[in-house]
Parts: C-alpha cells; structure tokens; sequence
C-alpha cells in the first residue's frame, strides 16, 4: 500500500496520516469541512488536504476515523467506482453518551457491521482498540520487549495480512483478530480496549472478552475515567484495573 485516504481528523486521524506520510506513504486526508480547514494539518503531517470524494479515488487503503455518529452522514455513493481492491477500516467506537442512541446497535448489531451496512463496502475493524497518545508515541521496533499489538478483525483473508503488516510498519505486533462478526472483542468493554498489551496478552483477553457484558463494561470504563484528574493520562491504568480479575 502506498496511496492512503483518511476521512477524520481527529486525534486517531491526524496521528495516522503523519505517521504513514513519515513512512514514505501518500496520504490524502479529507473531513466533513472542506479541504480549506485542514491546510495547516496537510502542512504538518506532509499530506494532501482533499475534498470528502477526492479521498478514496486512486488510494489502495481508506481509513474512516469519524465519530460513529458521523457514519449515516457520509455519501451513501462515496465508494461507488473506486479500486476493487479498495481496503477499508473502520476506526470507530460507539459511545451512546457522544453518539445517541442508534438503534441497531444497542439491539445487538456489531459497530463495524453496522458500518458496512452504512457504506456498503466490506471493512476491518482496527486502530480502534488504542489511545491516539500510545499510537502516536509507543511504537517499537519488532522484538523488542513489551511491543503493543494491535487487533485487526476482518473476513479476506489476504487484505488483512497487508494490513498486519502496516501495523508493523507503524511500530505495533498486529494480531489477527478474526473474522468481521467477532469484532466485538475489541470494542469498548472488552479488556483489549485501549489498555496496551503485548502480543501473548492480547490474544489471551481477546478470547476472554465476554460479549453480554460489553455495554455495562463500556459504561463503567467510560465513568471511571472522566471521573479522573487527567483523564487521557489516566485512561489506560483506569482500564486495566477494570479488568485485572481477566
């Protein structure tokens, strides 16, 4: 992969698109205001600040990293016409508290397969499971100790080992998270959630995320951090204790 749009950007956005350029990719980065509101941002990560449409034409990789809210309001045709091969993440988390209530979801549908349903095109989930801050500034180099892995769940096969080895190009062990529908185990309430785990861990929380108790865990993880001092500091310490009967 060596053309990349990025729609967002937020914090997991704008720290992908700089580190990816920093790699020698080219990256377009496109948001709901328009090219112009993004100049100063191109001009710090050495990226193209395009149009919404303009970012997933001629790209091998598009990264959505939007609210999950923000989902419905893309272009029902924004994929219409692009690569075959076009891979896509879904960088997202549901948050009734920032999102509302979307129906779907709290019945039991899948964040990323609600997703699909949205765009109409296949995606993986990842990105999703790590706090900008770590993704900006904790990578390492392979085999060094405690290295973060990253979860990447999605159902081709061969896509998905080009997006292992991105994450490993961005300095994280990615971890084959499996297929679409057990993308659940990373999302918010599950004990890989933002908590920084090597590659062995990982795999074992992956398979200990309980999926009846997600909602009530997210919640819960959500409550204790904004209650701290310093919140984003606090988070990943916050959440490990959550879970450190797992």
């Amino acid at each position: 992969m060596k053309s990349i749009g990025i729609i967002g950007a937020g914090q997991i956005g704008s720290t992908l698109a700089k580190k990816l350029s920093n790699l020698g990719h080219s990256v377009k980065i496109a948001n709901s205001r328009g090219a112009d509101s993004l100049k100063i941002l191109a001009q710090e990560t050495n990226t193209e600040a395009v149009e919404l449409r303009a970012a997933v034409v001629n790209v091998d990789l598009v990264i959505i990293s939007i609210p999950q809210k923000s989902i419905e309001s893309l272009p029902p045709d924004l994929f219409v016409g692009c690569k075959e091969s076009l891979i896509v993440v879904d960088t997202g988390n549901y948050y009734p508290l920032r999102d509302g209530r979307i129906d779907e979801l709290e019945e039991g549908k899948l964040e990323s397969q609600w997703v699909v349903s949205q765009i109409q095109r296949p995606v993986f989930k990842a990105f999703n499971s790590i706090q900008a801050a770590s993704l900006a500034d904790n990578g390492k180099l392979p085999g060094q100790s405690e290295r973060i892995a990253l979860p990447v769940a999605g159902d081709d096969h061969n896509q998905k080992m080009h997006l292992i080895q991105l994450i490993d190009e961005l300095g994280f062990d990615g971890v084959d998270g499996g297929t679409l529908s057990e993308s659940w185990r990373q999302q918010p309430g599950s004990p890989v959630y933002c908590t920084d785990h090597n590659k062995e861990d990982l795999l074992r929380l992956l398979q200990a995320a309980d999926r009846p108790s997600l909602a009530a865990l997210r919640d819960k993880g959500l409550q204790l951090v904004m209650q701290a001092k310093e919140p984003m500091k606090e988070a990943r310490e916050i959440l490990r204790r959550l879970y450190e009967h797992i």
